[in-house]
């Protein structure tokens, strides 16, 4: 097979294997700009034997360029950045490195305000015996951990645009025990393949390892087969009952671009300026010195840096003179200039900045859009949307083997994803929305529940609170009756005292 070689970074497939599996960072050019991962893609309308190896070749190539990537956009995050090479021709000596990690700043942001809460599966409808499948659901995903593994998926395509998860049906299920086991996979090591025609339908997933003498060893899944592939050969082959590829893709956007990778230049910027700042503090103390019309050998010198002060004598009609060399870097305008830099990573990012600014008319609103919270959270609701997608796939393999196992009896159709991070952010204006419409006439309660946005699930919180509320009028009813018979039968139209 022709070697493939990436014309923007120059990483063959061969060297991104290596690379990746000796966690290695690849060596792209400081100040480098990435654009996202290919989406790989197939004309294949079927996959089996006859054509897998093919298709994975042609396929690995693509991803090898992805992997090289996504490995130098891993370690970037890690603080492995491109900084860390820095050469000085003039005074090599005073060469500070210094990395200021605002990748990581981003990605952390972005996992904790997207995925902070974990997910929620509701009921589309509000049938009792839905609700207590749903219910059953949500514990199996408690026992499998879904939630952190919901934080490492976000980590991953945060940092590089795109991540993988893989389900399968367990051998043995144990009472109280999920059905199914969910997994996280390295991106670096695993892809999809796409077919190259309307709706883009997934044909193959793929995951792979790098056994300890060299070899790959790949794990393909098609909708209805499993294959084991080494040396381009298929050395196992046998169908499955999955009825849908087990590898799902959960990418961060269309382009599969990282949190911070469409800043990395600014990002490299900003760590050559403050590396720069402190060379000039060091070179400002390190200063030259410089003799004017005196000649001092090497051991006075040495003298001199031990006592601090030196005893010359000038020439007949010269003067004399011995001065340090100093040129002071000017540090507001460098700070400037960094800050400048750091607000369009936050701009750019979608982050809320730190200006701390006051005004006596701010409100919780407008504090949210001055400081930029609004921007975060049009780009998490983004993200939501995109996520679901791919959780629905998930969902779908989640209930089929929840059918065989346990026979739960959900449809895909009947759940729904909620993110419930938003649910107790500026809650008092939210409970004063709700006040307000429940006691306009004109408004029916459900929709003061739907809009208020105080609760992951409206439709349950009102079904529950007309339940609640039903249960205090009969109490209220009650009450007043046992208080009328109490007056009759005391023969006394006095109020009674409780």
């Amino acid at each position: 097979m022709a070697e493939t070689v990436n014309t923007e970074t120059g990483v063959t497939a061969a060297e991104t294997v290596t690379t990746t599996s000796t966690q290695k960072t690849p060596k792209f050019p400081r100040g480098k700009a990435l654009f996202g991962r290919m989406m790989l893609m197939t004309d294949a309308e079927v996959i089996d034997a006859a054509n897998v190896v093919e298709e994975l070749r042609k396929a690995f190539q693509f991803h090898a360029v992805n992997a090289a990537q996504i490995n130098y956009l891993y370690w970037y995050r890690r603080g492995k950045q491109p900084i860390l090479d820095r050469e000085k021709e003039i005074r090599p000596e005073i060469c500070n490195k210094v990395v200021e990690n605002h990748a990581e700043e981003i990605v952390t942001f972005k996992d904790g305000y997207l995925l902070g809460e974990p997910l929620q599966y509701v009921g589309r409808t509000k049938d009792q015996s839905l609700t207590d499948k749903i219910m059953v659901l949500n514990s199996y995903m408690v026992v499998e951990d879904k939630a952190a593994k919901d934080l490492d998926l976000a980590e991953w395509f945060h940092t590089c645009g795109t991540s993988y998860r893989m389900i399968l049906p367990k051998r043995t299920v144990f009472e109280d025990d999920a059905p199914f086991s969910v997994f996280t996979l390295d991106p670096r090591f695993t892809f999809v393949v796409y077919y190259n025609g309307l709706g883009n339908r997934p044909m193959m997933g793929v995951k792979y390892v790098i056994r300890q003498n060299g070899k790959i060893v790949f794990s393909v899944y098609t909708d209805r087969w499993y294959f084991e592939i080494e040396d381009w050969k298929i050395i196992k082959a046998q169908p499955h009952i999955l009825g849908d590829i087990p590898i799902i893709e959960y990418p961060a956007n269309n382009s599969r671009i990282g949190a911070f990778e469409i800043v990395l230049p600014i990002l490299d910027a900003m760590n050559n300026v403050e590396s720069n700042r402190m060379d000039g503090i060091e070179q400002f103390i390190q200063s030259i010195m410089k003799f004017v019309n005196a000649d001092i050998t090497e051991d006075d010198f040495l003298k001199l840096a031990q006592l601090g002060a030196i005893k010359i004598k000038s020439e007949q009609g010269q003067t004399a003179d011995v001065d340090y060399m100093t040129q002071e870097l000017n540090q507001s305008q460098t700070q400037v200039t960094k800050d400048d830099l750091y607000t369009a990573v936050l701009t750019i990012c979608g982050m809320p900045n730190r200006n701390g600014g006051t005004s006596t008319s701010d409100t919780g609103a407008a504090v949210i859009m001055r400081d930029g919270w609004s921007a975060a959270e049009s780009r998490a609701k983004k993200e939501e949307i995109i996520f679901k997608k791919s959780e629905n796939r998930f969902l779908r393999l989640a209930l089929r083997f929840s059918e065989i196992y346990r026979s739960l009896g959900l449809r895909v159709s009947e759940v729904e994803t909620r993110f419930t991070r938003r649910n107790y952010e500026n809650i008092q204006l939210k409970s004063q929305v709700l006040t307000t419409m429940l006691q306009n006439p004109k408004i029916h309660p459900k929709l003061a529940f739907i809009h208020c946005g105080m609760f992951p699930d409206p439709d349950a919180a009102y079904e529950m609170s007309m339940e609640y509320a039903e249960e205090q009028e009969k109490k209220a009813e009650e009450k007043a009756k046992k208080l009328a018979q109490t007056k009759e039968g005391d023969g006394n139209n006095d109020p009674v005292d409780e």
